[in-house]
C-alpha cells in the first residue's frame, strides 16, 4: 500500500514548522483557524499530516502566527533535504 504523500518522511518538516510557528506565538489551534478563517480540526488535520498545506495556505499561515512567509520559507528549507531544481553543471 502506498504511503500518502502528507504522511511521507519529506513531508514531516513542514508539519513540525507549522506547529512550532503556532506554538512560538503562542497560539492555539483554535486561534489560527480564527485568523484564517478555518475550524480548530482543519488546523490540526494540517498539523497531524491528514491534510497537505498549499502555498498560499503556508504563506496565511505563516502570517497569522506574524512570522514572514520568506522567513518560515527559509526555517523550512534549512531543515529539509530539498535540493534547488536547477541543473547542475559538470564543473560544480
Amino acid at each position: 500500500m502506498a504511503t500518502k504523500s502528507q504522511h511521507a518522511p519529506d513531508y514531516e518538516p513542514l508539519r513540525a514548522l507549522l506547529r512550532a510557528l503556532r506554538e512560538e506565538a503562542g497560539l492555539t489551534q483554535r486561534d489560527v483557524g480564527t485568523r484564517l478563517g478555518k475550524p480548530q480540526s482543519w488546523v490540526h488535520n494540517c498539523e497531524v499530516g491528514n491534510r497537505r498545506v498549499d502555498v498560499a495556505e503556508f504563506v496565511a499561515w505563516a502570517t497569522a502566527c506574524g512570522v514572514e512567509p520568506t522567513t518560515a520559507l527559509t526555517r523550512f528549507l534549512n531543515k529539509t533535504k530539498i535540493k534547488s531544481a536547477r541543473k547542475r553543471t559538470a564543473s560544480e
